[in-house]
Protein backbone atom coordinates (compact mmCIF):
# COMPACT_ATOMS: atom_id res chain seq x y z
CA UNK A 1 0.00 0.00 0.00
CA UNK A 2 1.33 3.42 -0.87
CA UNK A 3 2.38 5.60 2.17
CA UNK A 4 -0.18 8.57 0.56
CA UNK A 5 -3.18 6.11 1.10
CA UNK A 6 -5.90 7.96 3.15
CA UNK A 7 -6.72 5.51 5.63
CA UNK A 8 -9.14 7.75 7.91
CA UNK A 9 -11.11 10.14 5.71
CA UNK A 10 -12.79 12.44 8.75
CA UNK A 11 -8.97 12.64 10.26
CA UNK A 12 -6.79 12.45 6.97
CA UNK A 13 -4.62 10.12 8.26
CA UNK A 14 -2.58 8.37 5.82
CA UNK A 15 -0.90 4.67 5.64
CA UNK A 16 2.34 6.54 6.25
CA UNK A 17 1.67 7.63 9.30
CA UNK A 18 0.10 4.53 10.33
CA UNK A 19 2.86 2.83 9.42
CA UNK A 20 5.48 4.98 11.14
CA UNK A 21 3.53 3.86 14.16
CA UNK A 22 3.78 0.38 13.85
CA UNK A 23 7.43 0.61 12.70
CA UNK A 24 7.59 2.08 16.64
CA UNK A 25 6.00 -0.62 18.12
CA UNK A 26 2.21 0.73 18.48
CA UNK A 27 0.45 -2.22 17.53
CA UNK A 28 -3.06 -2.65 18.93
CA UNK A 29 -6.25 -0.61 16.82
CA UNK A 30 -6.21 1.28 20.39
CA UNK A 31 -2.72 2.27 20.48
CA UNK A 32 -2.84 3.64 16.69
CA UNK A 33 -6.57 5.42 17.21
CA UNK A 34 -4.77 7.26 20.08
CA UNK A 35 -1.72 8.63 18.69
CA UNK A 36 -2.86 9.35 15.19
CA UNK A 37 -6.29 9.55 15.96
CA UNK A 38 -7.54 7.79 12.87
CA UNK A 39 -11.45 6.83 13.81
CA UNK A 40 -11.78 9.69 16.12
CA UNK A 41 -13.17 11.89 13.21
CA UNK A 42 -17.12 12.32 13.11
CA UNK A 43 -17.90 8.79 11.61
CA UNK A 44 -16.03 7.29 15.03
CA UNK A 45 -14.35 5.13 12.62
CA UNK A 46 -17.52 3.26 10.95
CA UNK A 47 -15.72 4.07 7.46
CA UNK A 48 -12.44 3.36 8.19
CA UNK A 49 -11.87 1.26 11.33
CA UNK A 50 -12.25 -2.14 8.78
CA UNK A 51 -9.38 -0.75 6.74
CA UNK A 52 -8.24 0.08 9.31
CA UNK A 53 -7.56 -3.17 11.16
CA UNK A 54 -6.89 -4.85 7.54
CA UNK A 55 -3.67 -2.93 7.24
CA UNK A 56 -2.79 -3.64 10.63
CA UNK A 57 -3.18 -7.28 10.10
CA UNK A 58 -1.14 -7.33 7.08
CA UNK A 59 1.68 -5.34 8.57
CA UNK A 60 1.61 -7.83 11.40
CA UNK A 61 1.40 -10.77 9.28
CA UNK A 62 -1.84 -11.91 10.92
CA UNK A 63 -5.21 -12.62 10.73
CA UNK A 64 -7.57 -9.96 11.27
CA UNK A 65 -9.73 -11.78 13.68
CA UNK A 66 -6.16 -11.77 15.42
CA UNK A 67 -6.26 -7.85 15.59
CA UNK A 68 -7.70 -6.84 18.70
CA UNK A 69 -11.06 -3.91 18.43
CA UNK A 70 -10.68 -0.91 20.13
CA UNK A 71 -12.30 -0.20 23.29
CA UNK A 72 -16.13 1.42 22.92
CA UNK A 73 -16.71 3.74 25.71
CA UNK A 74 -20.35 5.13 26.31
CA UNK A 75 -21.22 9.01 26.50
CA UNK A 76 -19.69 10.80 28.90
CA UNK A 77 -22.59 11.34 30.39
CA UNK A 78 -26.00 9.39 31.13
CA UNK A 79 -28.97 10.28 28.76
CA UNK A 80 -32.34 9.50 30.02
CA UNK A 81 -34.10 7.47 27.36
CA UNK A 82 -36.87 9.61 27.15
CA UNK A 83 -34.41 12.50 25.77
CA UNK A 84 -33.13 9.62 22.76
CA UNK A 85 -37.03 9.28 22.18
CA UNK A 86 -37.78 12.90 21.40
CA UNK A 87 -40.05 13.26 24.80
CA UNK A 88 -39.89 16.55 25.94
CA UNK A 89 -39.06 17.99 29.16
CA UNK A 90 -40.61 20.86 31.51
Amino acid sequence: MDDNTIICRCEDITWGEIRKQLDKGYTTLDEIKRITRAGMGPCQGKTCRRVLMHAIARYLNKKVEEVSLSTFRPPTKPILLGILAGEKND
